[in-house]
């Protein structure tokens, strides 16, 4: 007869078994369900985002100072009456300035990233899925304009056609069309080889319709999860051109104008500064944040990414 050891080790004899453990209670909390992450992140982005996107789409509307009137009495002074932010180095209200800023930041990011991933989503499904000489050309030309400077580039443009949104967003769409072109291919010949694409083509379906109605969906949200992270780099990008001078010009606000007009009194007037660079962060942050979130939405339909 085995003792009350024997049998918790399995007999004096048997291989050593573990003893099972005491059923533990589910927590009050939690339960059985598994805990699911809130995205406050994302909603926080999205709402910051939403509210730059109106205020600047209402910045006619709004009861704000002319952003290119200067108020003498008031120069480069903090909040005052009738300046709720004050005023920057010139007078000039500081949050007309910020919300008509926007407008022109917004407008150069998202249309040169409209611009970029329209001609790159295009270049990228031709080559990826007629391949051949098709893919040959368009993969050299991409090489040859990705060995070319950007920032001289658009220097070079601007110092030719001038400091316009027009040639901005040009010469920032045009930098980023490679990058969207490459991701493009890469997630077309991944999605060509897949057997719903080869069983339309089997059953009679052209190769261009089989591109637009079978692969280009399926390829179209990898793509648009990163264009919001391309937003967030062409906001950047403006910036710096405008403070080095190559950006819009005055009297036109935009950030990066405004953050370069007050570098010389960042030490007795910081707010210059600083209220256009925090806006400038947390724009750029909030879309790095939704790029990022939907790059982990489409990570299970795509295994190709940047």
């Amino acid at each position: 007869m085995n003792t009350p050891d024997e049998n918790a080790t399995g007999g004096a004899t048997g291989t050593l078994r573990p003893a099972s453990p005491a059923p533990r209670a589910p927590g009050p909390a939690t339960g059985n369900r598994p805990v699911r992450r809130r995205p406050w992140g994302m909603w926080l982005s999205a709402a910051w985002i939403g509210l730059v996107a109106l205020s600047a789409l209402l910045a006619p509307l709004l009861p704000l100072p002319d952003p290119t009137v200067p108020d003498y009495e008031h120069i480069a002074s903090g909040p005052v009456t009738g300046h709720l932010l004050g005023t920057d180095q010139l007078g000039r209200d500081m949050l007309a300035r910020l919300i008509h800023g926007a407008r022109a930041s917004l407008q150069v990011g998202l249309v040169a990233v409209l611009l970029g991933l329209s001609a790159g989503m295009l270049l990228g499904l031709l080559a990826g899925y007629l391949r051949g000489w098709v893919d040959a050309v368009i993969s050299a030309v991409v090489d040859l304009v990705l060995a070319f400077p950007a920032l001289v580039f658009i220097m070079v443009l601007v110092a030719v056609r001038g400091a316009t949104a027009t040639v901005l967003i040009i010469g920032l769409g045009s930098v980023f069309v490679p990058t969207f072109t490459r991701l493009a291919r890469a997630n077309t010949l991944m999605w060509s080889k897949r057997e719903f694409v080869l069983a339309s083509r089997v059953l009679g379906s052209g190769r261009l319709r089989t591109l637009a109605r079978e692969v280009f969906p399926n390829v179209l949200p990898s793509v648009l999860a990163y264009a919001f992270v391309v937003v967030a780099v062409v906001m950047v990008a403006e910036g710096s051109l405008s403070f080095l001078g190559f950006g819009l010009q005055p009297p036109t606000p935009s950030w990066g104008s405004m953050i370069a007009g007050g570098r010389q009194l960042l030490s007795s007037s910081p707010h210059i500064v600083a209220l256009p660079a925090l806006v400038l962060l947390l724009t750029v942050l909030s879309f790095n944040v939704i790029g990022d979130r939907l790059r982990n939405k489409t990570s299970g339909r795509s295994e190709v990414s940047l």
